[in-house]
């Protein structure tokens, strides 16, 4: 990069030459004998550490040329000494709603100019390194922030398909729960706003599905695999891999603040067998009880679940399990979520034949 360059922008040639001998020694100069001429030189170098610039001059005056600086998100990044005959104080006030970093009068005492803008100079590069640096720190953090989420990402699913693997899955189920979560929400945040769901709520939802069955890890392989029907006793033995899921989280929990994505971890862990009549387990909650991020991922569990072969039972259609979740055969859902799933009938549908085509 070339020396540092300042824009001297009057009508007149003697000023100009005034404010050229000024900065010759340290700076190179540009000369604009009107606002149109600056606003060229604005787009052609980059290395503009300051603007003189006069006010009544043809073409484009100078607070035309400050309009554009404005626009053009220059006024920030480049300081600007408005230079005037004027003495009004409405045109200093106008100037300084612009951004200039100072105003002067004619006839001006060149060390005055000097001292002044070599204030102004270092305030505004300082500032300018300043920001640079804070962009810096923030890309560095958002970095690691996005390799902390994906370290936690890959161990929730590796913690996730151990369950997968020994309820004879291929892991797919984890994917497939992600995917209807993050789609049914997609539906929701567009069409029930009053859940108040953020695109970070969302994929932490998203994320915290994977471990819905962790508590499967505790229930035996005799009741976890057994191909039939369970009896009533063998049941209520699986229920409980709701609350066996909790106590493993608490287990992993280092401390006690507030953490949301704990809690959508718990909360789905916990409650994504819950119906919205009260006739689900473990804790019997029903319709605004159940949290929400539980309720999605109920039905996107449910459908997988109708969907996918499983050791008691073959697969069903995909028309035939929408319509069975529609018709409550499965157990009463939210009408919110409900009708968030029929919006997302045709998604739902294709996720499915892509992965049921990817294991053919």
């Amino acid at each position: 990069m070339g020396r540092q360059q300042i824009l001297i922008v009057d009508d007149e040639e003697v000023n100009r030459a005034i404010l050229a001998e000024i900065f010759c020694d340290d700076y190179e100069i540009i000369e604009a004998s009107n606002g149109g001429e600056a606003v060229q030189h604005l787009e052609a170098n980059q290395n503009i550490v300051l603007v003189c610039l006069d006010v009544v001059m043809p073409v484009m005056d100078g607070f035309d040329v400050l309009e554009y600086m404005k626009e053009h998100e220059l006024i920030n990044k480049i300081p600007v000494i408005l230079i005037t005959g004027e003495s009004v104080a409405s045109s200093e006030g106008k100037a300084y709603d612009y951004g200039v970093a100072d105003v002067m009068h004619k006839p001006f005492y060149p060390h005055i100019v000097m001292r002044r803008s070599s204030n102004i100079i270092e305030l505004y590069q300082n500032k300018l390194n300043m920001e640079q640096k804070l962009k810096e720190q923030e890309e560095k953090i958002r970095a690691q922030e996005k390799k902390n989420r994906e370290n936690n990402e890959f161990m929730i699913d590796a913690l996730s398909t151990v369950v997968e693997f020994r309820n004879l899955e291929t892991g797919d189920h984890i994917k497939r729960i992600k995917y209807f979560t993050r789609i049914l929400l997609k539906y929701l945040v567009k069409n029930f706003p009053k859940y108040g769901l953020t695109p970070e709520r969302v994929d932490e939802i998203a994320r915290a599905s994977a471990l819905h069955d962790i508590g499967k890890i505790g229930i035996s392989d005799a009741i976890l695999l057994k191909p039939g029907r369970l009896t009533e006793e063998e049941f209520g033995i699986m229920k409980e891999h709701t609350t066996i899921g909790c106590e493993i989280l608490k287990s992993f929990r280092h401390n006690e603040d507030n953490d949301e994505f704990f809690n959508y971890c718990y909360d789905i862990c916990r409650y994504h067998h819950e119906r919205w009549d009260g006739k689900g387990y473990p804790d019997r909650l029903e319709g605004e009880e159940i949290p929400i991020s539980a309720q999605v991922v109920a039905v996107a569990d449910v459908y997988d679940a109708l969907v996918s072969n499983r050791v008691y039972k073959n697969a069903y259609a995909n028309e035939v399990a929408f319509n069975m979740i529609m018709d409550g055969e499965c157990g009463k859902f939210s009408p919110d979520i409900l009708e968030c799933l029929e919006l997302a009938k045709e998604d739902f549908f294709n996720i499915t034949e892509v992965i049921r085509a990817s294991h053919a």
